[in-house]
């Protein structure tokens, strides 16, 4: 269900993203800038940053770490991956792809890199004023918790700034945390608080 200032918030995030797809203010950042579509929700979904495939399919979570996250909410909530995706906000700390590392594998953004993005995420959230936010790995985790201990947040609820933080682990296969005990069962756990919010349940 959307709130009576819908269409409000819809044209102020179109024009939104069209100035976000414009920024080239982090030089080592490659281009183009990966961005979900316009979707005013009481959710938003955010990732660390675009895998190396994305600036070319167009959409963030969109390689393999997107099919294992959307196969966990689909086996928690019973939801599509194109019905989350029309009523979900997906975004992210960094809109661009970082690079790789020398020895393979992608980049992390720099604390600087990712601090040039927030201003993004910030204007989305004021746009947005989501009632659930979904911040998955460790990047998105510390831009609103302030922790790195997986343990300490996964699987627990938080409120801060009039809405609710549910963290979700990095589904990168890289990732073993959510592989091993206690990561299986906190995931679990944080599954089910998603598909159980008020919010997420009008989705259905």
């Amino acid at each position: 269900m959307k709130s009576p200032t819908a269409p409000i918030a819809s044209v102020r995030l179109a024009e939104h993203l069209e100035s976000l797809r414009a920024c080239r203010r982090c030089q080592k950042m490659h281009t183009p800038v990966v961005s979900g579509e316009p979707v005013v929700s009481k959710i938003v979904l955010v990732g660390p940053a675009p895998s190396e495939p994305e600036p070319a399919l167009g959409q963030p979570f969109a390689w393999a770490a997107g099919q294992t996250l959307f196969k966990w909410l689909f086996e928690t909530s019973g939801l599509t991956e194109d019905r989350l995706r029309s009523s979900i906000y997906v975004t992210a700390v960094c809109r661009c792809f970082p690079g790789k590392k020398p020895g393979g594998g992608d980049l992390a953004p720099s604390p600087e890199d990712a601090a040039n993005c927030s201003v993004w995420l910030k204007r989305e959230l004021t746009i947005l004023k989501p009632e659930l936010v979904i911040p998955v790995g460790k990047l998105a985790i510390s831009w609103f918790l302030p922790t790195d201990q997986l343990d300490d947040v996964i699987g627990n609820r938080f409120r801060i700034w009039d809405f609710d933080v549910i963290p979700l682990p990095q589904p990168s296969a890289a990732s073993l945390w959510r592989s091993l005990e206690p990561g299986k069962t906190l995931l679990h756990r944080a599954l089910t608080m998603i598909a159980s919010h008020p919010a997420f349940l009008e989705l259905r």
